[in-house]
């Protein structure tokens, strides 16, 4: 094993985040951890309303936890040799930022608000506005829907935005703008 071709793979889950230490020389695996959101308890989210959402300090806890843990499995000399971390999420999991790219939901006024938080890709409070970008669509000349799939989904981005802007305007005024899960994690 080379010892300076070590990489870690976070990967973003419903429920949790899992860690692998690999030896990217080789592609052998060193370590792994798994590390449960605290959203499990069914905070911030409502069942009969189709609302899930994850608080951002899920996913920065849950990874430290998965990694420390991962870690901990191995010679401590290794860690300095680490050359290189890879994320995947699920998606689409959009947040609103601020003009720092800081969740809404790490600043003290929004803490506990669920539209300042991650809305996760099983998230369907959105199906009225996806079905009014599927209306739009089909009135345009190119109808785009039709690259993928024919139909935009209550599970996507732009449809999910659209519906926490009208649902609440104190995010609405304070979002700089939005951005993924995935692209938020190597941000930070």
């Amino acid at each position: 094993m080379n010892k300076n071709s070590l990489l870690i793979g976070g990967d973003y889950g419903t429920d949790s985040v899992r860690t692998v230490l690999i030896d990217g020389e080789h592609g052998k695996e060193i370590s792994i951890a798994v590390s449960p959101y605290r959203w499990q308890s069914g905070l911030y989210c409502n069942a009969a309303q189709n609302q899930w959402r994850q608080h951002p300090l899920d996913y920065l806890e849950a990874l430290e936890s998965a990694v420390r843990e991962m870690l901990g499995k191995v010679d401590a000399q290794l860690a300095e040799n680490i050359v290189g971390i890879g994320i995947d999420t699920t998606g689409s999991t959009p947040v609103a930022v601020d003009h720092s790219g800081t969740p809404l939901a790490l600043l003290h006024q929004f803490r506990e608000n669920p539209n300042a938080m991650f809305v996760l890709w099983k998230d369907h409070t959105a199906i009225q506005e996806a079905q009014e970008i599927n209306q739009l669509c089909a009135r345009w000349e190119v109808d785009y829907t039709r690259y993928e799939g024919g139909i935009y989904s209550s599970e996507w981005f732009w449809a999910k935005i659209l519906h926490v802007l009208r649902a609440d305007a104190e995010v609405r005024s304070s979002a700089y703008s939005w951005v993924e899960h995935c692209d938020w994690i190597p941000l930070h």
